[in-house]
């Protein structure tokens, strides 16, 4: 992109737009992630519970941060070009170390439209095929959703897919430290994967697991689906847990407030379907166990709907 230069050491230099989207990021900084470390050189960067908006430039979304003794592994890179300059202001306070590899955990805009940020600066993008092809059907309706959230703050975003792109399982080896990325199959999106540090037993999961905030049934996601792969990264029994939302937890908070909720969700409608109820009555299914999440009020109707949907053709 125009504009962008780096450094002998492989940090980013911007030119005029980029010195824009840099200043309006910075301020909100402090406000906007976490920084919360997890284990020895692993960090959770935990942005806010609320929808996107020109604060948080996309990055309502939870990120992390590992440092190798070859360079930094980033998971997840930010929802815009001025979110993932966020993320490297963030860095930036953990370490000098350059970013060489950034690991897309799905389909949601923060999990793959900061790519061209960091491709810029000569990082890897890593991906599953079943992320990519989410990304290159999805990216255009994420663009318009975005130009509403952040207006002008959207500048410099374009849509970039992943450099290296897997089936089913890849290990990335970087500095003495291995990275186990699974794509078990659909959860929130059609391309969700984990990702497993064994060395540091820190499991990083995008949207697989949210913590204090519920989640969301779409038309892209898989409740069925989802449940499995929850089980699959539960196998490994990660004593630190990375979540795609929300601050960094334990595997009992994450069935606590993920995979209980998924499995009360099929129940409740499997029942209703039993008892030949419609679509209309979804949103009335007994969810209240799981009230104390944030957002419950606005996403619990739908979420019960979109399952629904699901569930009635299975």
């Amino acid at each position: 992109m125009p504009g962008i230069q780096l450094t002998t050491g492989g940090r980013i230099r911007l030119g005029a737009l980029g010195a824009v989207l840099a200043l309006a990021a910075a301020p909100a900084l402090a406000d906007v992630l976490d920084i919360q470390p997890v284990a020895p050189n692993v960090w959770a960067l935990v942005g806010p519970m609320q929808q996107r908006d020109a604060e948080n430039l996309g990055n309502n979304a939870t990120f992390g941060v590992v440092e190798t003794a070859d360079g930094v592994v980033l998971i997840d890179p930010g929802g815009s070009w001025a979110g993932a300059a966020m993320i490297d202001a963030a860095i930036d306070k953990i370490t000098d170390a350059p970013v060489t590899h950034v690991i897309d955990t799905g389909g949601q805009d923060h999990r793959w439209l900061g790519n061209g940020y960091w491709q810029a600066q000569g990082a890897t993008v890593i991906a599953s095929e079943a992320a990519v092809a989410d990304h290159k059907n999805r990216g255009s309706m994420q663009m318009t959703a975005l130009a509403n959230f952040l207006g002008d703050r959207l500048a410099g975003t374009v849509p970039a897919y992943a450099d290296v792109r897997f089936e089913e399982n890849h290990t990335l080896e970087v500095g003495g430290l291995s990275f186990e990325i699974t794509h078990a199959g659909q959860a929130h999106t059609p391309g969700d994967s984990f990702v497993w540090l064994p060395a540091r037993d820190v499991m990083f999961t995008g949207d697989i697991v949210y913590i204090d905030r519920i989640l969301g049934v779409g038309p892209q996601s898989n409740v069925k689906s989802w449940i499995s792969v929850f089980e699959a990264m539960a196998a490994h029994d990660p004593a630190h847990l990375v979540p795609g939302h929300g601050p960094a937890t334990t595997l009992d908070q994450a069935r606590a407030d993920t995979y209980d909720y998924l499995t009360n969700l099929r129940s409740r409608i499997g029942t209703l379907l039993e008892e030949g109820g419609d679509i209309m009555a979804a949103p009335e299914i007994d969810q209240s166990a799981f009230s104390y999440l944030a957002q419950f009020d606005s996403l619990a109707g739908r979420n019960a709907q979109a399952t629904f949907e699901q569930m009635e053709w299975e």
